[in-house]
């Protein structure tokens, strides 16, 4: 067995050697589509695509944040706003998504969007809760990813879902961690349905990030938020001392 672990080995750094070198020739005119480009990540990586050559289109939930994405950009990146928890907006993006490709089809679509609060212990929540982050995180990028799936098809492109691994980690209450065991499965499936298109599915799970101090922030606010709303039975049942700490 070990001879044969040894033997392996050759074969495997040859293979490492070839994958590592393989690059994505000819940018010009392949078309990437990002969300959540207000995030560091996404923004970071719009400006990146865009410096490479890619024709990026930067989807923004905010005109603000369209509007500096495209003040440090080339003209050829192109922004759209969109709100992933309402449907009109997911269909207007995907209507500029296919006027912009012009027939070509769609190289690349980057899902990176972050719902991520409330979030806290699961009695303390709505069902509402559990919607203001999945809509988002969840159903919102299965909407738009099932409704670019003609542009991806007709390129032969792929879908990259970037997912936070710390929400792969249920250590806590709400839709946050739900969203992105949701997101794996749904990339899972897809990659299997879409390998006969030459499509192809991948997901990135990454680390944390410094702007990830302000979204702990934020989360500290909710719990407070939570706590106030709960019915005095509940308050007392975990204690002062349980927020606190």
């Amino acid at each position: 067995l070990h001879i044969a672990i040894l033997a392996s080995i050759p074969s495997l750094i040859i293979y490492w050697l070839i994958r590592d070198r393989y690059r994505v020739r000819n940018l010009n005119g392949k078309h990437v589509f990002i969300t959540g480009c207000d995030t560091e990540l996404g923004n970071s990586l719009a400006k990146w695509l865009d410096k490479k050559g890619f024709c990026v289109i930067a989807a923004c939930t905010t005109e603000k944040g369209s509007q500096e994405l495209r003040s440090c950009s080339s003209l050829s990146l192109k922004t759209v706003n969109l709100n992933l928890a309402d449907s009109k907006s997911i269909a207007r993006a995907v209507e500029f998504v296919t006027e912009q490709t012009a027939g070509k089809g769609l190289f690349g679509l980057v899902s990176n969007a972050e719902g991520t609060a409330p979030v806290g212990p699961t009695d303390w929540l709505r069902i509402e809760d559990f919607h203001s982050v999945l809509d988002i995180s969840l159903l919102g990028l299965i909407e738009i990813t099932l409704k670019l799936l003609p542009l991806l098809k007709k390129a032969e492109g792929r879908v990259i879902n970037l997912i936070n691994a710390k929400g792969l980690m249920a250590f806590v209450g709400g839709g946050y961690s739900l969203s992105k065991w949701g997101m794996e499965a749904f990339s899972d499936t897809l990659r299997i349905e879409m390998q006969h298109f030459g499509v192809k599915v991948s997901i990135v799970e990454h680390g944390f990030f410094k702007a990830e101090v302000v979204n702990s922030d934020i989360i500290e606010k909710y719990l407070f938020k939570l706590w106030n709303r709960l019915t005095p039975e509940t308050r007392d049942s975990y204690g002062e001392k349980y927020l606190i700490e």
